[in-house]
């Protein structure tokens, strides 16, 4: 997900696109994906690989810090700004990995089966977002799709990809990715299959080797096996794409990754990563302790979460002095991104430890830590201060690495790691303890009803500038403002999804997983979707719903005041969500998220918020089409997916909005 095996640059603001995600900033979205353009150019990389939109299905899978969370609608436009931004630069994003690859194990061999509307409502969703916004390539997944591999699989690639979503762009594989061995020996039934472009692997990992290298793609052409429009039309999609970048005009610099290269591409990226780490920093609980000042006289750092790491910050084995993690996959000090060919190198890594002690420094506040795990340690620590702010994680990443509490990357259970727990409760027995969570997703949280527990803070991966970033929310120098992009439950069976073990992964629960599945079972989340606080307070008014006067994109336009009622200027994320006719949609989700907007509100102030509603999300497949189902819709306001301010209803008869 950025410049990999490159010095001289950032690894993507902030390193997990789930955080981007948890943002729900748009504006913020789209400077991410230009810091990563700015820095993919500056090293002369033409196509970035990313964003990844894969859907996180289960709460266990080991790539869903990669993605951009559990709803479609999310996924979609977090996916769609970083596009924009990106190419912005002249460099080719591409969206991945086309489809249904949204866990690790057995990626390569299990065949997923799902039923056609969900296929396209949930997880074709935020790829046809990124069509829309004009992406310039998609990758394709290493899983089986109704019985074929999706990287060569017609029905994938040219029937739902190139026709259905109408994409005009390179379609490319993953590597290793595709073979004859999967292809029943026939490399030019790979080509027919509808794929643009192969990337590096055979049947056996070690071999680079191409299955039409060598002249086999002429000669397939030559003989008939392949059609000459066919080649034709891989060579228009590469073309197409190269020059719409604007990459043919001469300009485009030279290559410079790998160790050797020294071309410093990073620029004042390291403040964009502070910020979105900051932004989507999701605050879960505060009594009023945060955030941290005066009187306070000591706080005590708790964790080795919170420390520096000891063996090499770059995390490729061999590759510099000290460093024996292969592509991240480890914990060792904070864990400040995930593991997997998705990771970058680190030119730094400003630890907890070091960004709370700066700041407590600035005001005027000691600071005592102890950087280990020991429930002993800690309570002694914890004692000695006026409070104690504990870092605790998890970890997951791609299925060739398997680490601590993994299968082939998906986690094992949703505890955390290292004795996490233990370390809270020991040391909220003896103080007031915020604790700081670092984490791929949700995670167990059994002590988070205790007294002294007082705050709690989900910072998912932040990146490099991990601990300035939390230091800048822990002392209220930002307001936070992130949002969980999944729910939180008190349960694991709650969650309703799992790591399927199976040859054959069937998409049994259909819509209802996440907030769709406690919504329909009445189940009462931990933390809800789009749930996140701030250190002000918002109230709603005079939500309104009217006609949209744009053409053709929104059917509707939602409209509410927020006020900030508190005494600090904060920022807002206020939440639209949809109601489908039931009387035309059967089995339709409660609700689902249709739109939203992150914006500022200065204390005292009351904003005007429009938010409209396009008439793909007031659609559903349903006897095998697109449709815009007559009937009253429901539309709720809101600051989550639970909490609900306000509401109403309009009637669409025809295709048209008929009232209001």
């Amino acid at each position: 997900m950025s410049v990999a095996a490159a010095d001289a640059a950032c690894p993507p603001p902030p390193a997990s696109p789930r955080n981007v995600a948890s943002t729900f900033d748009k504006d913020l979205m789209r400077r991410h994906g230009q810091a990563i353009g700015e820095e993919a150019r500056g090293k002369g990389v033409n196509i970035w690989l990313g964003p990844c939109v894969n859907i996180a299905r289960s709460p266990l899978g080991g790539r869903i810090w990669e993605a951009q969370g559990a709803d479609p609608y999310l996924s979609g436009v977090s996916a769609a700004r970083q596009i924009d931004g990106v190419q912005s630069q002249g460099v080719i994003a591409t969206v991945k990995h086309f489809i249904l690859n949204d866990q690790e194990y057995e990626r390569n061999t299990q065949d997923s089966i799902i039923d056609d509307r969900t296929l396209r409502e949930v997880y074709m969703k935020p790829f046809q977002m990124a069509v829309d916004a004009g992406v310039g390539a998609v990758m394709t997944s290493y899983n089986k799709v109704a019985g074929e591999w999706a990287g060569q699989s017609k029905y994938v690639i040219t029937d739902l990809l190139k026709n259905e979503l109408g994409f005009k762009g390179i379609v490319m594989t993953d590597w290793w990715a595709v073979n004859t061995v999967k292809a029943n020996g026939d490399a030019a039934y790979i080509a027919n299959s509808g794929l643009d472009m192969l990337m590096p692997g055979n049947e056996d990992l070690p071999d680079p080797t191409s299955v039409w290298g060598d002249g086999k793609l002429a000669r397939f052409v030559a003989d008939g096996r392949v059609a000459q429009a066919r080649l034709d039309d891989m060579a228009t999609r590469v073309l197409a794409a190269w020059i719409k970048a604007g990459q043919n005009d001469g300009t485009f610099p030279s290559c410079d990754v790998g160790i050797s290269g020294r071309r410093d591409v990073q620029a004042n990226h390291k403040d964009v990563i502070r910020e979105v780490g900051a932004a989507s920093s999701v605050l879960l609980k505060n009594d009023g302790s945060l955030p941290l000042a005066k009187p306070l006289q000591k706080i005590a750092v708790i964790g080795s979460d919170a420390a520096p790491p000891k063996d090499g910050i770059y995390g490729n084995a061999g590759k510099r002095p000290g460093d024996k993690f292969s592509d991240h996959g480890c914990v060792d000090g904070t864990v400040a991104m995930g593991w997997g060919s998705g990771t970058a190198y680190f030119p730094y890594i400003v630890a907890p430890i070091d960004g709370i002690k700066s700041a407590a420094a600035d005001a005027g506040i000691d600071v005592v830590a102890s950087l280990t795990d020991s429930a002993e340690d800690a309570a002694k620590v914890a004692a000695e201060a006026d409070i104690a702010v504990v870092f605790v994680h998890a970890n997951s990443g791609e299925g060739y690495i398997t680490y601590g509490e993994t299968l082939q990357g998906d986690r094992l259970s949703l505890n955390l790691w290292d004795g996490g727990n233990e370390l809270v409760v020991a040391t909220a027995r003896v103080q007031k303890t915020v604790v700081v969570i670092h984490a791929p997703g949700a995670v167990n949280l059994p002590w988070r009803n205790l007294k002294n527990v007082v705050g709690i803070i989900f910072a998912g991966f932040p990146g490099q500038e991990t601990g300035n970033a939390i230091a800048d929310v822990l002392f209220g120098k930002v307001n936070p403002s992130g949002r969980l992009p999944y729910t939180v439950n008190d349960s694991e069976s709650d969650y309703g999804t799992a790591i399927i073990k199976d040859a054959t992964n069937v998409y049994t629960e259909g819509f209802f997983f996440d907030y769709r599945r406690n919504d329909k079972f009445g189940i009462a989340p931990a933390y809800e979707f789009g749930f996140g606080l701030s250190y002000t307070t918002f109230a709603y008014a005079n939500a309104a719903v009217s006609r949209s006067s744009e053409d053709g994109a929104a059917a509707v336009v939602v409209s509410v005041d927020v006020t900030n009622t508190g005494a600090v200027d904060g920022k807002e994320v206020v939440q639209v969500y949809l109601s489908l006719p039931s009387a035309t949609v059967a089995d339709a989700p409660k609700k689902i998220l249709a739109a939203f907007e992150c914006v500022r509100v200065r204390a005292g102030e009351t904003v005007t918020v429009a938010l409209p509603l396009a008439w793909r999300e007031l659609s559903a497949y349903l006897d095998g089409k697109w449709v815009v189902p007559d009937g009253v819709f429901e539309y709720k306001v809101g600051a989550s997916s639970a909490d609900i301010r306000a509401g109403g209803v309009f009637e669409v008869r025809g295709g048209a909005v008929v009232s209001v």
